[in-house]
């Protein structure tokens, strides 16, 4: 059993206690703001997927805009029950790159030609960043 502190040791331990209440606080306070900017990023990088006139080549076989972001939706719901979406990087880089299943890279066909679906995302991510 512990022994109740008396003097200057409780005072120094309660004053730890109240520090290390204070950062985790912060810490907590900081994430809840940062939520809304990722939210909002990922919703725009969806939505710029479902409008495209680019196929969404998955595992060989190619899908229109609202099917691919109807996929991608499953995955960022499935990621975000295990906490792991953190940014908006962290989605394309978690559920909009490969399959999950295969490991085979997602591409995307446009008009101009085909290319990673990661290195689209990331340009449309900085192009969205840009105009805020």
């Amino acid at each position: 059993m512990r022994k109740w502190m008396k003097g200057p040791r409780r005072v120094v331990s309660q004053l730890i206690t109240a520090v290390s209440i204070c950062v985790i606080a912060i810490t907590v306070d900081m994430r809840v703001f940062a939520l809304p900017q990722t939210a909002n990023e990922i919703r725009g990088l969806l939505e710029f997927v479902e409008k495209s006139d680019c196929r969404f080549i998955r595992n060989g076989a190619d899908y229109s805009g609202p099917r691919a972001r109807a996929h991608l939706e499953q995955k960022l719901n499935y990621l975000e029950s295990k906490n792991m979406v953190k940014s908006a990087e962290d989605f394309i880089d978690l559920a909009a790159t490969k399959s999950s299943m295969s490991g085979r890279a997602y591409e995307v066909r446009c008009s101009e030609g085909t290319q990673p679906a990661g290195i689209w995302l990331h340009r449309e991510l900085q192009r969205q960043r840009e105009f805020r």
